[in-house]
Protein backbone atom coordinates (compact mmCIF):
# COMPACT_ATOMS: atom_id res chain seq x y z
CA UNK A 1 0.00 0.00 0.00
CA UNK A 2 2.75 2.02 0.90
CA UNK A 3 6.46 2.17 0.02
CA UNK A 4 9.05 2.19 3.01
CA UNK A 5 12.37 3.77 3.06
CA UNK A 6 15.01 1.98 5.94
CA UNK A 7 17.79 4.26 5.81
CA UNK A 8 21.06 3.14 6.96
CA UNK A 9 24.00 4.44 8.52
CA UNK A 10 26.18 6.37 6.70
CA UNK A 11 23.53 8.76 5.59
CA UNK A 12 25.39 10.20 2.97
CA UNK A 13 26.46 7.08 1.09
CA UNK A 14 22.55 5.97 0.96
CA UNK A 15 21.10 9.34 0.00
CA UNK A 16 24.26 9.09 -2.70
CA UNK A 17 22.48 5.89 -3.82
CA UNK A 18 19.04 7.27 -3.91
CA UNK A 19 20.32 10.44 -6.05
CA UNK A 20 21.91 7.45 -8.51
CA UNK A 21 18.33 5.66 -8.34
CA UNK A 22 16.43 8.98 -9.00
CA UNK A 23 18.96 9.54 -11.97
CA UNK A 24 17.97 6.07 -13.32
CA UNK A 25 14.80 6.47 -12.98
CA UNK A 26 13.31 10.23 -12.86
CA UNK A 27 10.12 10.81 -10.73
CA UNK A 28 9.98 7.73 -9.73
CA UNK A 29 8.61 8.52 -6.27
CA UNK A 30 6.84 11.89 -7.08
CA UNK A 31 2.86 11.22 -6.03
CA UNK A 32 4.29 8.40 -4.05
CA UNK A 33 2.98 7.35 -0.49
CA UNK A 34 5.98 6.69 1.42
CA UNK A 35 6.68 6.02 4.79
CA UNK A 36 10.02 6.35 6.31
CA UNK A 37 11.87 3.56 8.92
CA UNK A 38 14.12 4.99 11.53
CA UNK A 39 13.72 2.16 13.68
CA UNK A 40 17.35 1.13 13.18
CA UNK A 41 19.08 4.65 13.07
CA UNK A 42 21.06 6.59 15.64
CA UNK A 43 19.15 9.81 15.40
CA UNK A 44 18.39 12.59 17.34
CA UNK A 45 15.69 14.96 17.06
CA UNK A 46 17.65 17.39 14.87
CA UNK A 47 19.06 15.15 12.77
CA UNK A 48 16.10 13.06 12.13
CA UNK A 49 14.62 16.82 11.04
CA UNK A 50 17.90 16.72 8.72
CA UNK A 51 17.03 13.56 7.00
CA UNK A 52 13.17 14.68 6.30
CA UNK A 53 14.29 17.69 4.67
CA UNK A 54 17.21 16.30 2.85
CA UNK A 55 14.12 13.89 1.29
CA UNK A 56 11.87 16.37 0.95
CA UNK A 57 14.35 18.20 -1.42
CA UNK A 58 14.80 15.15 -3.64
CA UNK A 59 10.57 15.71 -3.78
CA UNK A 60 10.40 12.51 -1.54
CA UNK A 61 7.51 13.37 0.14
CA UNK A 62 7.08 11.55 3.60
CA UNK A 63 3.66 10.16 4.12
CA UNK A 64 4.06 8.92 8.16
CA UNK A 65 7.43 7.99 10.48
CA UNK A 66 8.27 4.88 12.04
CA UNK A 67 10.68 4.26 14.89
CA UNK A 68 10.91 7.03 16.67
CA UNK A 69 9.36 9.44 19.70
CA UNK A 70 6.09 11.02 18.72
CA UNK A 71 7.15 13.99 20.43
CA UNK A 72 9.75 14.64 18.22
CA UNK A 73 7.26 15.12 15.53
CA UNK A 74 5.95 18.74 15.62
CA UNK A 75 4.00 20.80 13.54
CA UNK A 76 4.69 20.55 9.64
CA UNK A 77 5.92 16.96 10.13
CA UNK A 78 5.05 13.70 9.53
CA UNK A 79 2.73 11.64 11.59
CA UNK A 80 4.04 8.72 13.99
CA UNK A 81 2.97 5.97 12.21
CA UNK A 82 3.58 1.79 13.13
CA UNK A 83 3.51 -0.70 10.27
CA UNK A 84 1.27 1.02 8.31
CA UNK A 85 -1.47 0.17 11.52
CA UNK A 86 -2.65 1.46 15.18
CA UNK A 87 0.68 3.08 16.22
CA UNK A 88 1.80 1.73 19.60
CA UNK A 89 2.05 3.51 22.76
CA UNK A 90 5.48 5.11 23.14
CA UNK A 91 6.83 3.55 26.55
CA UNK A 92 9.68 6.52 26.81
CA UNK A 93 7.10 8.96 27.22
CA UNK A 94 5.68 6.78 30.65
CA UNK A 95 7.13 8.75 33.84
CA UNK A 96 9.08 6.29 35.72
CA UNK A 97 7.20 6.39 39.10
CA UNK A 98 4.01 5.89 37.07
CA UNK A 99 4.78 2.45 37.74
CA UNK A 100 5.59 0.67 40.66
CA UNK A 101 8.58 -2.01 40.54
CA UNK A 102 7.07 -5.79 42.03
CA UNK A 103 9.13 -7.12 44.73
CA UNK A 104 10.77 -10.71 44.06
CA UNK A 105 9.69 -14.09 45.46
CA UNK A 106 12.94 -13.80 47.85
CA UNK A 107 12.49 -10.39 48.98
CA UNK A 108 8.94 -11.09 50.07
CA UNK A 109 9.99 -14.08 52.37
CA UNK A 110 12.37 -12.04 53.76
CA UNK A 111 10.03 -9.90 54.52
CA UNK A 112 7.83 -12.26 55.92
CA UNK A 113 10.77 -13.09 58.23
CA UNK A 114 11.32 -10.25 59.69
CA UNK A 115 8.45 -9.48 60.59
CA UNK A 116 7.55 -12.60 62.57
CA UNK A 117 11.20 -12.10 63.97
CA UNK A 118 9.66 -8.91 65.31
CA UNK A 119 6.63 -10.16 67.07
CA UNK A 120 4.73 -10.55 64.47
CA UNK A 121 4.04 -7.28 63.75
CA UNK A 122 2.49 -5.87 60.79
CA UNK A 123 4.89 -3.96 57.71
CA UNK A 124 3.82 -1.11 57.16
CA UNK A 125 1.35 0.02 54.66
CA UNK A 126 3.73 1.30 51.07
CA UNK A 127 2.65 4.96 50.38
CA UNK A 128 0.68 4.81 47.40
CA UNK A 129 1.72 6.64 44.49
CA UNK A 130 0.81 10.21 43.58
CA UNK A 131 -1.71 10.52 40.79
CA UNK A 132 0.10 11.51 38.03
CA UNK A 133 -1.79 14.00 35.64
CA UNK A 134 -2.61 12.77 32.31
CA UNK A 135 -1.93 14.87 29.41
CA UNK A 136 -4.91 16.43 27.28
CA UNK A 137 -5.13 17.84 23.95
CA UNK A 138 -8.20 19.02 21.57
CA UNK A 139 -9.94 16.18 20.10
CA UNK A 140 -10.23 18.49 17.11
CA UNK A 141 -8.90 21.29 15.13
CA UNK A 142 -10.05 23.88 12.70
CA UNK A 143 -7.48 25.44 10.31
CA UNK A 144 -9.92 28.79 9.21
CA UNK A 145 -7.87 29.56 6.04
CA UNK A 146 -7.08 27.72 2.96
CA UNK A 147 -3.55 25.26 2.83
CA UNK A 148 -0.92 26.28 0.47
CA UNK A 149 0.82 24.64 -1.87
CA UNK A 150 4.00 23.27 -0.01
CA UNK A 151 2.34 23.47 3.18
CA UNK A 152 1.41 20.19 5.31
CA UNK A 153 -1.22 21.01 8.17
CA UNK A 154 -1.20 17.86 10.86
CA UNK A 155 -3.14 17.53 14.11
CA UNK A 156 -2.77 13.61 15.19
CA UNK A 157 -5.19 13.94 17.85
CA UNK A 158 -8.49 13.86 16.34
CA UNK A 159 -10.18 15.15 13.81
CA UNK A 160 -9.53 18.02 11.56
CA UNK A 161 -11.71 21.06 9.74
CA UNK A 162 -9.95 23.40 6.50
CA UNK A 163 -12.45 25.96 5.66
CA UNK A 164 -11.09 26.61 2.29
CA UNK A 165 -9.40 24.53 -0.38
CA UNK A 166 -6.16 22.20 -0.12
CA UNK A 167 -3.93 22.85 -2.91
CA UNK A 168 -2.20 20.98 -4.93
CA UNK A 169 1.56 19.66 -3.30
CA UNK A 170 0.18 20.32 -0.02
CA UNK A 171 -1.19 18.17 2.33
CA UNK A 172 -3.07 17.61 5.07
CA UNK A 173 -3.11 14.85 7.89
CA UNK A 174 -5.46 13.77 11.12
CA UNK A 175 -5.48 11.13 13.89
CA UNK A 176 -9.37 11.27 13.10
CA UNK A 177 -11.90 12.26 10.14
CA UNK A 178 -10.92 15.22 7.73
CA UNK A 179 -13.72 17.62 7.02
CA UNK A 180 -12.62 19.94 3.87
CA UNK A 181 -14.85 23.07 3.27
CA UNK A 182 -13.47 23.44 -0.53
CA UNK A 183 -11.59 21.48 -2.98
CA UNK A 184 -9.44 19.08 -2.12
CA UNK A 185 -6.74 18.78 -4.80
CA UNK A 186 -3.66 18.00 -2.76
CA UNK A 187 -3.21 14.84 -0.32
CA UNK A 188 -5.96 14.01 3.00
CA UNK A 189 -4.31 11.95 5.10
CA UNK A 190 -7.55 10.61 7.65
CA UNK A 191 -6.45 8.29 10.96
CA UNK A 192 -2.81 8.63 10.43
CA UNK A 193 -2.71 7.11 14.48
CA UNK A 194 -4.73 3.57 13.87
CA UNK A 195 -8.24 5.11 13.32
CA UNK A 196 -9.88 2.88 10.59
CA UNK A 197 -13.42 4.50 11.82
CA UNK A 198 -11.90 8.21 10.26
CA UNK A 199 -13.38 9.49 7.33
CA UNK A 200 -13.04 12.01 4.77
CA UNK A 201 -15.23 14.72 3.36
CA UNK A 202 -14.44 17.55 0.69
CA UNK A 203 -16.71 19.85 -1.52
CA UNK A 204 -14.87 18.80 -4.46
CA UNK A 205 -12.70 15.97 -5.44
CA UNK A 206 -9.10 16.45 -7.00
CA UNK A 207 -6.97 14.90 -5.00
CA UNK A 208 -3.63 13.76 -5.74
CA UNK A 209 -3.85 11.12 -2.78
CA UNK A 210 -6.28 10.30 -0.02
CA UNK A 211 -5.22 7.69 2.96
CA UNK A 212 -7.50 6.04 5.82
CA UNK A 213 -5.77 4.07 8.15
CA UNK A 214 -3.01 3.05 6.06
CA UNK A 215 -4.92 2.37 3.17
CA UNK A 216 -4.34 4.91 0.23
CA UNK A 217 -6.23 5.61 -2.80
CA UNK A 218 -3.73 8.03 -6.14
CA UNK A 219 -5.44 10.02 -8.34
CA UNK A 220 -5.20 7.36 -11.25
CA UNK A 221 -6.75 4.62 -8.75
CA UNK A 222 -10.08 7.36 -8.19
CA UNK A 223 -13.47 6.46 -10.14
CA UNK A 224 -13.82 9.59 -12.37
CA UNK A 225 -17.75 9.99 -11.36
CA UNK A 226 -16.17 10.88 -7.94
CA UNK A 227 -13.91 13.99 -9.63
CA UNK A 228 -14.85 17.27 -9.05
CA UNK A 229 -17.52 16.40 -6.82
CA UNK A 230 -18.51 16.68 -3.18
CA UNK A 231 -17.48 13.32 -2.05
CA UNK A 232 -16.64 11.32 1.33
CA UNK A 233 -14.67 8.17 2.04
CA UNK A 234 -14.56 5.61 4.68
CA UNK A 235 -13.12 2.28 4.56
CA UNK A 236 -14.95 -1.60 4.66
CA UNK A 237 -12.61 -4.05 6.28
CA UNK A 238 -9.34 -3.45 3.64
CA UNK A 239 -11.13 -1.93 0.58
CA UNK A 240 -11.58 2.10 0.57
CA UNK A 241 -15.56 2.77 -0.34
CA UNK A 242 -16.34 6.55 -1.78
CA UNK A 243 -19.49 7.97 -2.18
CA UNK A 244 -20.95 11.47 -3.07
CA UNK A 245 -22.84 13.63 -0.87
CA UNK A 246 -26.12 14.81 -1.45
Amino acid sequence: MALVFAPEMPLEEWLAELDEWSTRSPGYFVGRPIILDVSGLPLDKEGLAKLIADLHEREVRIMGVEGTKASWLGLGMPPLVGSGRAATTDLGEIPPQAVAPAKSAPQEASDSAASASAGDEKPAAAAPLPAQPTPTHPTSYLHDKPVRSGQSVIFPHGDLTILGSVASGSEVVAGGSIHIYGALRGRAIAGSTGNSEARIFCNKLEAELIAIDGLYRTADEMDTQFRGRPIQAWLEGETMAMATLS
